[in-house]
């Protein structure tokens, strides 16, 4: 199994890096360069939720909280558009 990660401290820690070597080669990590949100389908998913919430009137922190939840569930339902943050162009390492 591959996993893409970002170049956060955990992801090289000694307890990370004991575990793979457990594995036998069955899990290998590829750690993204550092602060490199353009290749991160991740930033996709956050990108597309700002411009959701952005836009709506928020008082509060269950206002928001709400808002941003109601925006990741919307993209739950929506496969197209999940799939989308993968064709972005700096995440097309991921198709492969």
């Amino acid at each position: 199994m591959f996993v893409v990660v970002d170049d956060h401290p955990v992801q090289r820690s000694k307890l990370v890096r004991e575990y793979i070597e457990s594995q036998a080669g069955k899990l290998q990590l590829f750690l993204l360069p550092p602060y490199s949100p353009q290749l991160n389908p991740d930033e996709q998913v956050w990108a597309h939720v700002k411009r959701r919430v952005s836009s709506q009137f928020v008082e509060t922190k269950d206002d928001m909280k709400r808002l941003v939840l109601g925006a990741l569930r919307c993209i739950q339902k929506l496969p197209e558009l999940v799939k989308s943050f993968f064709r972005h162009n700096g995440c097309l390492y991921a198709l492969m």
